[in-house]
């Protein structure tokens, strides 16, 4: 038997509630895939030179110039990516011979490296979720379900994220701190405004990130619910 055939077989044996299962999973990873691919596309250079030089961007008040932001804030989003551990932003000191983080705010950059890896593992492995099973839809003659599939997921995190917007609009200080919360232990992601971390991120940093990444992954999923909507016949 060819392995198309075979795969076609086996999905012919399967359950139909199993079938109904596995398109559920397909409607979720859908959300999660989406939000973590915005999430990943906000984490680069260009988004910081973007954001910094945003209009009504509130300046530092202890003095850090814009380039100085950008410069301290691209290593911190490299620390955030490599493999390299907090050495990597420890032995950083100004000019002054002063060290650019002091040891809370190190110990939260260690937290929030271990989130971003977690949240990359887990994009990966959505995408990767998502792409066999529509190889196998596609091998076993199950397209037309996983269409459905994914206009579900679409419209289902259409559903989500306007909400989380509408709420990070107006309420973003429960928001933050409810998120916060949830991935960090409470008090640990706290610092003074003088401090490097509010320096470089103050809360209209990670006001415009949640916005922007709902946004996105907004768009995202209203056009794939849309985009695979089948056209209605024309007579000739």
């Amino acid at each position: 038997m060819k392995p198309d055939n075979a795969v076609s077989g086996l999905s012919q044996r399967l359950p139909p509630g199993l079938l109904g299962f596995l398109n559920w999973l397909v409607s979720l990873a859908v959300p999660v895939a989406l939000v973590l691919s915005a999430m990943r596309l906000v984490m680069v250079p260009q988004f910081l030179h973007f954001e910094y030089g945003a209009p009504g961007f509130p300046p530092d008040m202890y003095g850090f110039s814009i380039e100085e932001r950008i410069y301290w804030a691209e290593i911190a989003l490299d620390y955030l990516l490599n493999d390299e551990d907090i050495s990597f932003l420890s032995q950083l000191k100004f000019q002054d011979g002063r060290a650019v983080y002091n040891a809370r705010e190190l110990h939260h950059m260690e937290d929030v490296k271990n989130v971003v890896r977690l949240a990359l593992s887990v994009w990966y492995v959505s995408l990767t979720f998502l792409v066999v099973t529509a190889l196998l839809a596609l091998l076993g003659n199950k397209v037309e379900a996983y269409r459905l599939a994914l206009i579900r997921g679409g419209w289902l995190t259409a559903l989500l994220l306007g909400s989380i917007i509408l709420f990070v609009l107006l309420s973003f200080n429960i928001f933050f701190v409810a998120f916060h919360n949830v991935f960090f232990e409470p008090g640990t992601w706290m610092f003074d405004y003088s401090d490097t971390l509010i320096r470089l991120f103050p809360e209209r940093f990670w006001r415009d990130v949640f916005i922007f990444v709902g946004s996105l992954a907004l768009l995202g999923s209203l056009a794939l619910s849309l985009g695979l909507r089948r056209q209605p016949q024309t007579r000739k």
